[in-house]
């Protein structure tokens, strides 16, 4: 992995301690763990983001948008040549919003919004303020839970879910991963259920979509990356990944080369 790059210059920021504004990144390119004192929202207008935190990880392509609130404290990754758009929400505003990290679906409003609070210096007095609202308002949608991949604590899950970041082609079954780390398949099944929310299967799938989508956007084909990231075949990604997703990942590559700022 590259090692981690200082954050370029931005547009001017508007609100203290929270970069606002566009700027291109390339691929692998990190930002440390940190925090702000207001709301952020990033976009990734082209290319891939992941961001990660206490509950875990996201990885939003270019039809998703992450939202951090005040204070926690988050790590960036950026996947292909990114044109990454950051919008600060002042603490005031943050209520409107959930109260936890999370992804959220953009719509064409909400894409040429954002656009526009990263692209334009503001000539009215009061045109961003009422730009951002708009754009507040359209993310009254539920988050989009599909693409949250949740961190265990136990050790011996951590192990197990430590092997799969590793090599998330690995086809070994939880018995085989249990005696592994020492613990039974009976009991590693009841622990991702009850730290992470969703079976071992559910887990693994949404990993291998993480990473799917880093390799479509690298531009691997879809039968390179079904093969990379552990589907016995083509079909079995495609299905797994339009799940997650919400489109296939044809679908997801045309549109990182035809809808571009």
């Amino acid at each position: 992995m590259p090692e981690t790059s200082q954050v370029p210059p931005l547009l001017a920021d508007p609100w203290p301690d929270t970069p606002h504004g566009a700027g291109k990144l390339p691929h692998g390119f990190q930002m440390v763990e940190h925090s702000h004192q207001e709301g952020q929202l990033v976009y990734a207008a082209a290319g891939a983001l992941a961001i990660t935190t206490e509950r875990g990880t996201w990885v939003a392509p270019a039809n998703r948008l992450t939202w951090t609130p005040p204070g926690f404290k988050h790590a960036h990754r950026f996947y292909g040549e990114t044109d990454v758009r950051i919008l600060a929400v002042p603490a005031e505003l943050c209520g409107e919003l959930v109260a936890y990290p999370s992804v959220f679906a953009v719509s064409a409003l909400v894409r040429e919004v954002l656009l526009a609070l990263t692209d334009r210096t503001e000539t009215r007095p009061g045109a961003y303020d009422r730009l951002r609202a708009v754009m507040i308002d359209e993310l009254v949608e539920a988050p989009q839970p599909s693409l949250h991949l949740p961190e265990p604590h136990d050790d011996r899950l951590r192990a197990v879910t430590d092997r799969l970041h590793a090599d998330p082609s690995y086809k070994g079954t939880l018995a085989e991963l249990g005696r592994a780390v020492g613990a039974s398949e009976r009991t590693l099944s009841r622990l991702f259920h009850a730290e992470l929310g969703m079976s071992f299967h559910r887990w693994r799938t949404i990993l291998r979509v993480h990473h799917g989508l880093i390799h479509l956007t690298n531009g691997r084909s879809v039968t390179e990356t079904a093969g990379a990231c552990g589907w016995s075949n083509p079909t079995s990604f495609i299905e797994g990944f339009t799940e997650v997703v919400g489109q296939t990942p044809g679908r997801y590559q045309a549109d990182l080369r035809n809808d571009r700022p």
